[in-house]
């Protein structure tokens, strides 16, 4: 599970790195974003109808409407923000967007949380010649209209998947880390049949990863800035 990483990519660096041209970029002047949490904005890159990639703000975690038990009313929904690789083509509430909408997450880095009162959040990345280099997470994505805390609103909603941690991750989290695909695999996992995007989903290599920084009250990755 992850319930926050870091993009401090800059804006021209995402539509390069991942092919986007500039008039497909609703990103505007974004700036870093050094802690994502669920609900939080989150950039993502996805696809046209006619195959064209673009790159917008997202709202983190797929939106799950509740009612309170005691009224029946409506309350805040959750943020379903973690797709675990073993529900994307079995679970209702994944399946099409794994079939039909699949995203790159632009990320610097990822944190996990070990232990309690006080915990210590462990931040990962990739190994590069940057401070922070740059790399994508496999997310889904879809839409979302109707209430949100009391009023209506329309997002664009988006999620990571998430699968079994590498030696590295499994110390701090022994049960799931983020999906971290390969470059030369994001134009298969954007545009591939199911079958073949799935296979994409697996631990990335420990020994290409590293841990940036590690410490009590740590919940933002302000090493990338």
């Amino acid at each position: 599970m992850c319930n926050l990483y870091s993009n401090t990519m800059p804006v021209g660096a995402m539509r390069q790195l991942f092919a986007v041209e500039p008039g497909s970029d609703d990103l505007g002047n974004a700036q870093p974003l050094p802690a994502i949490f669920p609900k939080g904005t989150a950039p993502i890159i996805g696809l046209d109808a006619d195959g064209t990639r673009w790159m917008k703000n997202t709202h983190w975690g797929f939106v799950l409407p509740q009612v309170s038990k005691k009224t029946g009313k409506p309350i805040q929904p959750k943020a379903v923000n973690n797709a675990r690789d073993d529900k994307l083509r079995t679970s209702s509430f994944w399946k099409n967007s794994f079939v039909e909408r699949r995203c790159l997450i632009p990320a610097t880095s990822f944190c996990e949380a070990k232990g309690r009162n006080p915990a210590t959040y462990v931040w990962f990345g990739v190994k590069g010649d940057d401070a922070r280099p740059p790399f994508a997470l496999a997310g889904v994505w879809r839409a979302f209209a109707g209430n949100y805390g009391g009023e209506f609103r329309e997002l664009i909603t988006s999620s990571m998947v998430t699968t079994t941690p590498n030696e590295l991750v499994r110390d701090t989290h022994p049960d799931r880390m983020p999906a971290i695909l390969h470059p030369e695999d994001y134009e298969e996992w954007l545009t591939g049949d199911p079958k073949s995007a799935f296979l994409l989903i697996r631990q990335f290599p420990a020994d290409e990863m590293v841990i940036h920084q590690s410490g009590e009250g740590l919940k933002s990755d302000k090493g990338g800035l």
